[in-house]
């Protein structure tokens, strides 16, 4: 059985060519898991917070008080766990390491200056991208992890006080990590103008995908064309 994944694309990557170039980057699927993944992070870091220092007790009241949102934040851990499973295997084969990847992170001068033409030509995700993703699932199996090592209402027998002590260090440093990994993910995503709208609509401009991702557009133009002479 032949993959469906061919080059740099996967299925429901496309592209329409009139009245204008428009690519198809993201499915409904693929969008909808990728906000039940980014509310669960926001969720938890909220609920994490204000379980972690007095300072941001307050925001407990967002989730109806102390007691509830100790209860909640492992709960929602478990969501963020499987719907952050479902993404990694819609996306790992992408987020492989390439030799254009060691090209542009080289030339990480010229992408911060917009210097797009000295840039490699990319697949569907730049090596900012790839460092974001394998970041997030590495960090995501630590917070599981310790995570349950600290459920005290359904793992307390299985493990000691001094390993929750442990565990709840590391929890914590990778929580914070994992915070300060998915500002950076944000900020991008605002900071390249465009990027947006492939995860609310689905969709990007040729122009888009030509200047950050034209390896990516030229292997879906050439799909598209042996497609219609096929048909």
């Amino acid at each position: 059985m032949p993959s469906p994944y061919r080059g740099d694309t996967q299925p429901g990557d496309s592209v329409t060519l009139k009245p204008r170039l428009t690519v198809n980057r993201y499915t409904l699927g693929a969008r909808i898991n990728h906000w039940i993944t980014a509310i669960s992070l926001v969720l938890l870091a909220l609920s994490g917070l204000s379980l972690f220092t007095p300072n941001l007790f307050f925001l407990t009241k967002l989730f109806g008080g102390g007691q509830l949102t100790r209860a909640i934040h492992p709960w929602i851990g478990v969501v963020l766990f499987f719907s952050f499973s479902l993404l990694f295997i819609r996306f790992w084969r992408l987020n492989l390491w390439r030799t254009e990847d060691g090209t542009w992170l080289a030339r990480i001068r010229d992408v911060l200056l917009g210097h797009e033409e000295r840039l490699p030509e990319l697949g569907k995700y730049n090596a900012g991208q790839k460092f974001v993703f394998w970041s997030v699932s590495g960090l995501i199996i630590v917070l599981i992890i310790t995570g349950l090592t600290v459920w005290e209402q359904y793992f307390f027998t299985y493990t000691s006080i001094p390993t929750q002590r442990v565990a709840l260090i590391v929890h914590s440093l990778a929580a914070v990590s994992a915070i300060c990994v998915w500002i950076i993910h944000v900020y991008a995503a605002i900071w390249v103008r465009g990027t947006m709208s492939a995860m609310t609509n689905g969709q990007v401009t040729g122009g888009w995908a030509w200047r950050h991702h034209r390896k990516w557009l030229r292997q879906l133009i050439s799909i598209n064309r042996n497609g219609n002479r096929e048909a």
